[in-house]
């Protein structure tokens, strides 16, 4: 698993992953991943370049969103591909983490 972070405009970071986010790639990336997150008030990860997401690549996007909700901050995803968008929707973390199909309306929802 591969892990960017680039700022954009507006004080919102996007967290660019690539790989599988299964318990491999959750190892690779949970410290700077947590470390990234927990510093940014606003946060899109683009999971654009995800082929698989386990459970355990849930628990790594959750922790990271309850950890910035406690400070008033926001972290949404975008780029689902369907199986990806399926274990997310299946799993119910729509019903915690806003997902939205593209980065402009994710971008717009942290506007």
């Amino acid at each position: 698993m591969q892990m960017q972070v680039e700022e954009i405009a507006g004080g919102i970071t996007k967290i660019n992953l690539d790989g599988d986010l299964d318990a491999k790639g959750s190892a690779e990336i949970d410290v700077t991943f947590a470390a990234v997150t927990a510093a940014r008030e606003k946060v899109v990860v683009d999971l654009s370049r995800v082929g698989f997401l386990a459970s355990i690549g849930i628990r790594t996007l959750l922790s990271a969103a309850k950890i910035m909700g406690r400070r008033s901050g926001r972290l949404v995803l975008t780029g689902a591909n369907a199986d990806v968008a399926k274990v997310l929707s299946i799993s119910g973390v729509e019903q915690v983490l806003a997902i939205h199909p593209g980065l402009d309306e994710a971008l717009a929802a942290l506007a």
